[in-house]
């Protein structure tokens, strides 16, 4: 789960597994695999960022096999 801000300056979770695309035009668009849309305030960049954090998380809590 990555934690982003809406416009308006809310928070939100959002699950980064569930993330299909990312656009920045001017406002950061989050599209879902659901095809839902979410205008936040990070840029595309922090955003990949985040996800890229989240997935290294995950991979810490699997044991090797």
């Amino acid at each position: 789960m990555i934690t982003v801000k809406r416009i308006n300056g809310k928070p939100l979770v959002i699950n980064a597994e569930l993330i299909r695309t990312v656009e920045e035009n001017p406002d950061t668009t989050i599209k879902l695999i659901n095809g839902d849309h979410i205008i936040v305030q990070e840029s595309m960049a922090d955003i990949v960022s985040k996800v890229i954090e989240y997935g290294r998380y995950l991979r810490k809590l699997i044991p090797p096999s």
